[in-house]
């Protein structure tokens, strides 16, 4: 309920007492159970990051053993919530964007999502077997992060419709691990 307002209409602009209303709980409640407006979308981007560390596995798993094939699956669920018309882009971008403060749950738990998200590109590209998984890893995450970001400025038929291509390419043209690595 919290995250869809957050999302839907932006953090900053949802007050607490539009969360409650919509919970159909008193203000007072919810203070109960986030000390603040801070923990409580604190909460709702850890909440956000569980939910897409459920959808990047079961991507991954779902693409069957070839690593390559399974990054792509990574790629297809944001062309997927690019169709979806209430995309707005990137909830962790967002709420970073939102919350610039570092030491702030929300950006915290935003960097944290995000890192898990690289750190799982990067395993990803060791089992490629290429020269440089992590300068691999690192330029998918780079077009992954544009997707979200151009999905949100142009809709899924503006520039990101060429991401999957473009992850396809990378892939294709990183270079394999020397048999002497």
């Amino acid at each position: 309920m919290a995250g869809d307002l957050f999302y839907l209409r932006g953090i900053r602009a949802t007050g607490v007492d539009l969360v409650a209303a919509e919970a159909g709980v008193a203000p007072t409640t919810l203070y109960r159970l986030f000390a603040s407006k801070d923990d409580l979308v604190g909460a709702y981007v850890e909440r956000a990051d569980l939910e897409f560390r459920a959808q990047f596995t079961a991507a991954v798993e779902g693409a069957g053993p070839d690593p390559r094939d399974q990054i792509l699956a990574v790629f297809d669920i944001v062309l997927g919530e690019l169709s979806s018309d209430t995309f707005r882009g990137c909830k962790f971008l967002i709420s970073m964007a939102e919350f610039p403060e570092p030491e702030l749950p929300a950006h915290h738990n935003a960097l944290v999502a995000k890192s898990w998200t690289r750190e799982r590109m990067r395993e990803l590209t060791d089992k490629l077997e290429v020269e440089d998984p992590d300068a691999l890893a690192d330029q998918l995450m780079l077009v992954f992060e544009g997707l979200h970001a151009s999905g949100q400025s142009f809709g899924p038929d503006g520039p990101a419709k060429r991401g999957r291509g473009l992850a396809e390419a990378l892939l294709t043209s990183a270079a394999p691990r020397s048999s002497g690595s």
